[in-house]
């Protein structure tokens, strides 16, 4: 895999259509902001359409040959995930779907559905959005899944016994963590389930990126002016986890300066546990329990010895 990618590598993308979760803001900007100059249709899937359609007035006067459309999404609730996948099914063909959107350590919550707000926006949310968008990346051609990711994950010390934190003491911190290893686990355990029949499934991590995803993190946001590095850098893992040819299923990007906190993106390093079959296959068997979204997949539950 070449040491060297930039953006600048991405081909035109006319004709394609691509969704971005969580696009107001900081990665999912950014990565709609590229994805349009590159001539894609881009979806902004977002909570809040009237900031939404800020960003898209934005990026239009930025790039008026833009086509962008806002859809409301709210990865906490359920019913707004299986509203939205209803609406996308209009869609001729879908090239991409970034799950790019997240919380990170807000004040103690819970979604909609009662999940703890961290595993339920940034796992079980995304999903349930997966499973349902699969046909329509199954049918498109050449199609390809991004799985947002952190550094955090490898911190997760994921309790399938007490997912949403109903009897543990509860640490922000810690559910964040959990929360990002449940993306890599779900990765895993979705390319085991595919085998290859697509779509391309990678993940990709922003490394230390000054976003507005660390509002809830007093120390984090005050170092982001020493530390962090820009938006179009941080944006660059999981674009190349979109775009390069020589990605594979499973693979997983990041940063490849200062610990993975910054630089240009190359391979990144998956803690163990992150991709541990066996609790891949138990979470899998749960997050379909706790959504009602099962996947039609051929692979059993249980992966292979």
């Amino acid at each position: 895999m070449t040491d060297h990618w930039t953006p600048n590598l991405i081909p035109d993308l006319t004709g394609t259509n691509a969704v971005v979760t969580g696009a107001t803001s900081g990665l999912g900007k950014q990565t709609a902001r590229v994805l349009a100059q590159k001539g894609a249709a881009v979806i902004l899937a977002v909570r809040n359409t009237a900031k939404g359609e800020t960003v898209a007035k934005e990026l239009r006067d930025e790039n008026p040959s833009a086509n962008l459309t806002v859809e409301a999404l709210d990865l906490a609730d359920l019913a707004s995930v299986q509203a939205f996948a209803e609406r996308m099914e209009a869609l001729p063909r879908l090239d991409l779907l970034v799950n790019n959107a997240g919380v990170m350590i807000p004040p103690f919550g819970r979604t909609k559905d009662g999940f703890e707000l961290q595993v339920g926006t940034n796992h079980l949310g995304h999903f349930a959005l997966t499973g349902l968008m699969l046909p329509k990346l199954q049918a498109t051609k050449g199609s390809r899944l991004v799985v947002l990711a952190s550094i955090a994950h490898k911190f997760g010390k994921i309790d399938l016994d007490d997912l949403n934190w109903e009897s543990r003491s509860y640490k922000g911190s810690r559910a964040y963590a959990d929360s990002k290893q449940a993306n890599l686990l779900f990765m895993t355990e979705l390319v085991r389930r595919l085998d290859g029949q697509g779509p391309r499934v990678t993940a990709a991590h922003p490394g230390w990126t000054a976003t507005e995803l660390q509002r809830h993190s007093g120390p984090t946001e005050f170092l982001n002016r020493f530390f962090a590095q820009s938006v179009e850098m941080g944006t660059q893992p999981s674009l190349r986890a979109a775009f390069d040819p020589e990605a594979r299923n499973g693979d997983y990007f990041g940063p490849a300066k200062r610990f993975e906190t910054v630089g240009p993106p190359m391979s990144a390093p998956i803690k163990p546990t992150a991709r541990d079959p066996q609790t891949a296959a138990r979470l899998w068997t749960l997050s379909e329990e706790l959504t009602g979204v099962t996947y039609d997949l051929k692979h059993s539950a249980e992966p292979a010895a």
